[in-house]
């Protein structure tokens, strides 16, 4: 009711002739690319029953997930390049801002889910049939999205309370937590704190948890005396290990300190990376580090007689 806003106007990328084309071809191409290779992975799991294990099952809710997560930012933004009405209303930013935090704070967690089942097989092998049954994959999987969910509401919450005034310009590309604290013309010390809070716990407890995982698998593959077995191990955590430095690295620059980091243009630059650049490389990088997907993957679009 405070708020006398009724719509933003997100600034973008402010481009001019034909490099306003240029970028509008390439965030469509990398959008276009990042669902096709996102389906790919999900159509290649269910159809190969080779696949058919928990690993490749969080590697199909990973790239759902990804689907998801790329469409509650990218169309806007690749329409606003090409746009001169920049204008998003008010409840449409808050909807884009519930899903947007959702998606990136199941996928913290899926991550690290995704590090604990490598560390159950690699460490325990003998109890990695027993520990990951299916319900119980099932409910780390419900798990991730309930964390997801309840981060959001809990930060829309806050933000949602929030005056903005006659300010209504915001130096993004989409409605992210950070600029809409920036030019809020009331009080969000508050916000700003239950927002840095829940960042730290989303962001450090999964990196904790993938952190020790890989400490354990680390110590695990040392003591195998055969290199062949120490490459065979290390072979089916490789993407995975990437996937999450990229995703981590990207996301804690923007969110470690959201209003301070928001005053360099660098935020700007390293959201691409995490909403359209990483979500992109994600699906190649699982294809070709991994070679049961590869294998799986030359079965599915090999024309049989």
């Amino acid at each position: 009711n405070e708020t006398k806003v009724k719509y933003f106007i997100l600034l973008g990328f402010p481009t001019t002739g034909e490099l306003q084309l240029l970028l509008f071809s390439a965030l469509l191409l990398a959008y276009l690319l990042t669902l096709l290779e996102n389906f790919l992975i999900i159509l290649i799991i269910r159809n190969n029953h080779s696949l058919q294990k928990p690993m490749y099952f969080f590697l199909g809710n990973l790239s759902l997930l990804e689907i998801w997560y790329v469409s509650v930012i990218e169309p806007k933004m690749i329409i606003d390049v090409l746009s001169h009405d920049k204008r998003i209303s008010f409840q449409g930013c808050m909807t884009q801002l519930h899903f947007f935090v959702t998606f990136v704070c199941t996928e913290y967690v899926l991550l690290a889910v995704m590090a604990y089942d490598r560390f159950v097989a690699i460490c325990r092998p003998l109890r990695y049939p027993l520990i990951m049954k299916h319900r119980f994959c099932a409910q780390l999987i419900a798990s991730c999205w309930m964390c997801g969910l309840t981060t959001s509401s809990i930060k829309l919450s806050f933000i949602a309370r929030l005056s903005f005034c006659d300010v209504d310009t915001i130096n993004h590309y989409f409605c992210d937590i950070s600029p809409l604290l920036n030019i809020s013309c009331s009080d969000s010390s508050l916000a700003e704190l239950v927002d840095f809070i829940l960042a730290l716990l989303v962001i450090m407890v999964p990196l904790c948890t993938v952190v020790a995982s890989y400490i354990c698998i680390l110590f695990t593959v040392v003591k195998i005396p055969s290199s062949q077995g120490r490459q065979k191990a290390f072979s089916t955590c490789s993407s995975h290990l990437t996937v999450v430095i990229l995703f981590y690295s990207t996301t804690l620059f923007t969110y470690a300190h959201p209003k301070l980091m928001y005053t360099y243009r660098a935020n700007k630059l390293v959201s691409v990376l995490y909403t359209v650049v990483v979500p992109l490389l994600n699906p190649l990088i699982y294809c070709l580090r991994n070679k049961e997907v590869r294998f799986a993957m030359r079965k599915t679009f090999t024309c049989r007689r």
